[in-house]
């Protein structure tokens, strides 16, 4: 079932989305060489717990974690530890909260140190093309305009995006219907409606779309081992543009 959310929970899903938002500005400014991704995910949970939330990823289907740290050819989901940040690497940060039985969740890549070309125009294709996603997710348009969007602006650079893994609709629940695939041809799927919530998510790799699990049940890495990046925004659905529940801009 989509779910169309009344105000009054969109602002619930919004403060939870605020948590997210402020959580990823502070481990961005702790993200450098040296640092362990253990420590992140410590620093990430008591903040949300100090924003009276709850981590959501933590014990989420077993997960045991508060963040998600994939660092390089990981993808998504890979598992905080003792494992140092290497100046060069880029990690994408993917976080959830809940708050008063409302979820927010949103993903950044972020450069250790100084990063080469080739990491730094993946890093900013793949933004770019959550971006154009965005702004194509109004009310009227359907489903699959979102992944047509993203692949289309990937591919047209010379990335590819991960078949595999999908965004998602998300509210009293983490994950929700709809499935929000990165790719796929336009006009397909459910007609999108004011007060859908929807966690857009792009993965987008510098070699193949093909990605295998790691023996840990839960690290998702690139088949040919090139770097991988992840941005994620929950937005809104209205009548006019979209609204980015995860950023403090205005809408």
């Amino acid at each position: 079932m989509v779910y169309i959310r009344s105000q009054a929970e969109i602002e619930k899903i919004w403060e939870s989305n605020q948590i997210v938002y402020q959580t990823l500005c502070l481990l961005g400014s702790e993200i450098r060489p040296g640092v362990t991704t253990k420590s992140l995910d410590k620093l990430a949970e008591e903040f949300i717990h100090s924003q009276g939330a709850r981590p959501a990823f933590k014990g989420f289907n077993g997960y045991p974690a508060s963040i998600c740290t994939s660092i390089d050819e990981q993808v998504v989901h890979g598992i905080p530890s003792a494992r140092v940040l290497k100046e060069g690497e880029i990690v994408g940060i993917d976080v959830g909260a809940e708050k008063d039985g409302y979820f927010g969740d949103a993903a950044l890549t972020f450069a250790v140190g100084e990063v080469n070309e080739a990491k730094q125009r993946l890093m900013r294709i793949t933004e770019e093309s959550l971006y154009q996603a965005i702004a194509v997710a109004r009310a009227g348009k359907r489903l699959s305009d979102i992944g047509n969007a993203v692949q289309n602006h990937v591919e047209a650079n010379g990335f590819s995006v991960v078949r595999t893994l999908v965004g998602h609709g998300i509210g009293t629940h983490l994950h929700e219907a709809p499935e929000v695939p990165n790719y796929g041809e336009p006009g397909r799927g459910p007609v999108l409606k004011p007060g859908m919530c929807l966690a857009i998510e792009p993965m987008v790799n510098a070699g193949t779309f093909e990605v295998y699990m790691l023996e840990d049940g839960w690290t998702i890495v690139t088949a040919d081992h090139k770097p991988s990046a992840h941005f994620e925004h929950t937005i809104v659905i209205r009548e006019n543009d979209p609204l980015i529940l995860s950023t403090n801009k205005a809408g």
